[in-house]
């Protein structure tokens, strides 16, 4: 029996899966893992069960925790809205708020997903309003998310640093953060420029997008007031001093809950488990595939198709095609970073940073797509004045056009001039 080829195979069809079903393939890969792993290759559970992410588990949950706590009680809402008051009044400028919105919020905390689902309702209502093309807001929105979305205290960044000290890369996280941010401001202010943005600055829309400005907010309340305080120490504590941003967070997260500043209960629902389960499961299966050499077998199959050159390119268009249909953070990273080490091996050298610059970009560019989560958060809430179908059939011609642009780009800066 080949254990090495049917391990591989069970990664493929959970992969495969992820792209054309709903099932959380975390749970999948967890089956997959303890009968390959016991009943095929004779391990104990206990040697299958080691390779759970312990580690990236807690500082998962503790982040999302905090962060769900400030979502529940309104202080990230409020923000939010406070923040839209930065454009104006100008309709020029409102898709720019919005993509430093998203950066911001998903930079400190919340992450890509949970940024662009505070603020699509808010962004697509106000596109409509102001006569800015939905297109156009989504792009924006979702590339400033997606900017913010690898810093050391988003669930996405947490992931890719967990899965990155795996294989030997640490220390570089703000690396990673910065490539990601760099070139997701590229794509989106081409985009701008592109299709429509400086036509914008019009005094036709002006006037909608004044009153939109002028509406007032109320002011922070004691509890909220709290959370951006734990906040703004978590972030401080971590970037001067070095805490552990897991104690950091379940210490400010405890605080909220003894002081009653969120509702905990609510908090803990608002956990995105299924991204957690996700990541843990794939996680698992790799493991196995690392210790039945399953793991051996995929970095020979990728390296017959790349050189030290290309390699980049390559493997951003691969991941970037999936990530059009799978998850970035529970699916794709945890594929593919781990094989790093071994697809240098086989192609005997190259760069481990930017192969893994490669897959975390090629892999996040397309998240546009409306099959994605991100896309799929602009869609549903695109104002009544916009064409849904039009909006979905042009977000997912973006999306797909991404993995070519992003294997572009990868090639480019982390093959080429790297």
């Amino acid at each position: 029996m080949n254990i090495p080829a049917i391990s591989l195979a069970a990664l493929f069809i959970a992969i495969l899966l992820s792209c054309v079903s709903r099932l959380n393939v975390g749970f999948l890969s967890f089956a997959f893992a303890f009968v390959i792993g016991v009943l095929a290759a004779g391990m104990k559970v206990s040697e299958v069960a080691a390779g759970f992410p312990t580690s990236l588990f807690l500082t998962l949950v503790a982040v999302t925790l905090l962060f769900s706590q400030a979502r529940v009680n309104g202080t990230l809402d409020k923000l939010a809205k406070l923040s839209m008051k930065l454009s104006r009044g100008n309709p020029g400028l409102i898709p720019i708020v919005f993509f430093g919105l998203g950066l911001l919020l998903a930079m400190i905390g919340p992450g890509n997903i949970a940024a662009t689902a505070l603020l699509a309702p808010i962004a697509m209502d106000v596109a409509g309003k102001a006569g800015i093309p939905g297109f156009l807001m989504a792009i924006m929105l979702v590339n400033g998310a997606n900017a913010g979305g690898l810093s050391p205290f988003s669930p996405t960044g947490v992931i890719a640093i967990g899965l990155l000290k795996k294989i030997g890369l640490s220390a570089v996280e703000w690396q990673s953060f910065f490539n990601t941010l760099i070139s997701h401001s590229i794509v989106a202010f081409l985009g701008y420029f592109a299709f429509g943005g400086i036509k914008l600055f019009g005094r036709q829309a002006a006037e909608a997008a004044g009153e939109l400005c002028r509406e007032r907010v109320e002011p922070f309340d004691s509890k909220q007031r709290l959370t951006l305080g734990v906040i703004g120490a978590l972030v401080a504590s971590v970037v001067c001093f070095r805490v552990d941003v897991v104690i950091g967070a379940f210490v400010g997260a405890v605080a909220l809950s003894l002081l009653r500043a969120a509702d905990e209960e609510e908090a803990i629902k608002a956990i995105p488990w299924s991204i957690v389960l996700m990541v843990s499961g794939v996680t698992v299966l790799i493991a196995l595939m690392e210790k039945t050499g399953g793991m051996d077998l995929f970095t020979s199959i990728l390296a017959r198709f790349a050189t030290q050159t290309t390699v980049t390119g390559m493997i951003a268009f691969l991941t970037g095609v999936i990530s059009v249909y799978s998850s970035t953070s529970g699916v794709v990273l945890p594929a593919f970073l781990p094989v790093i080490p071994g697809l240098i091996v086989k192609l005997g050298g190259g760069d481990p940073m930017a192969i893994a610059s490669s897959i975390i970009v090629g892999a996040n560019l397309v998240d546009v797509s409306p099959l994605s989560t991100l896309g799929a958060l602009c869609v549903a809430h695109a104002s009544p004045s916009q064409d849904r179908t039009k909006l979905f059939n042009q977000l997912l011609a973006w999306g797909l056009s991404m993995a070519v642009v992003g294997a572009v780009v990868c090639f480019v800066l982390f093959g080429l001039l790297w």
